[in-house]
């Protein structure tokens, strides 16, 4: 995939029809609703995550986060949330992709991809055929607990790099990114689409403030003025 001049950002955890409206406000161009994990922040009921979905206007990307293993599964939470994509954090064991695809025309398909070492590399390149674009993240798949996002840390942009120069699906880049990192996570990695979590938020909750400096520096990274969308009610 070519690189990204311009990249689009995902901000996950979302909680609230208040915290997509502030995120929308600050320029996000998707978000991220979490559905039972076996660890990690941002997890809410289905049910909610349908209200929010429901409240969120185009062009804005809903994703659904889900740690379920089996595509019928996968096909029944999407039906709940009613988001337009869903974001797998797993690997499938039951089913396929292309079950997903036939049950739910119009979805959209996103696989993490937890970068851990070069082993990951092959394992976006086999994958990316099949989905609509790639999340690299940082979780673990091997632990007792599985960590599946959310984790806060960084991992090797360079296998990051190396990964968005060899699939030909756009790559969103998770994983501990920040204000002071985000300027070298473009220039690095420069993927389609940067997706951030704890780093804008404070005890818990979507911190406007930080969401709002994060935005300040990637602009000022991107040598583009501030973008400002409008609010509910405009």
């Amino acid at each position: 995939m070519e690189r990204t001049a311009n990249p689009r950002v995902k901000i996950c955890c979302i909680s609230s029809i208040e915290e997509a409206w502030i995120a929308i406000r600050c320029g996000a161009s998707a978000l991220g609703l979490v559905s039972q994990m076996p660890s990690g922040p941002g997890v809410i009921s289905e049910e909610l995550i349908a209200k929010i979905a429901a409240c969120v206007p185009p062009p804005i990307a809903t994703f659904l986060l889900t740690s379920s293993l089996d595509a019928q599964e996968i096909i029944q939470q999407v039906r709940c949330c009613r988001t337009n994509t869903v974001q797998i954090c797993d690997y499938l064991e039951s089913g396929s992709y292309q079950d997903i695809r036939d049950a739910l025309p119009g979805i959209s398909i996103v696989q993490v991809i937890h970068v851990i070492t070069e082993k990951s590399i092959d394992e976006a390149i086999n994958v990316a055929p099949y989905v609509d674009a790639i999340l690299l993240d940082s979780g673990n798949q091997s632990l007792l607990i599985k960590e599946l996002g959310g984790t806060g840390r960084l991992h090797d942009w360079n296998l990051s790099a190396k990964i968005r120069e060899q699939v030909n699906v756009p790559i969103f880049l998770a994983g501990g990114l920040k204000p002071e990192n985000v300027a070298i996570a473009v220039k690095q990695v420069a993927p389609f689409g940067l997706d951030l979590c704890s780093a804008v938020r404070s005890n818990g909750k979507l911190d406007e403030n930080k969401l709002k400096l994060f935005f300040q520096q990637l602009n000022r990274a991107l040598g583009r003025s501030e973008i400002k969308l409008p609010t509910p009610n405009s």
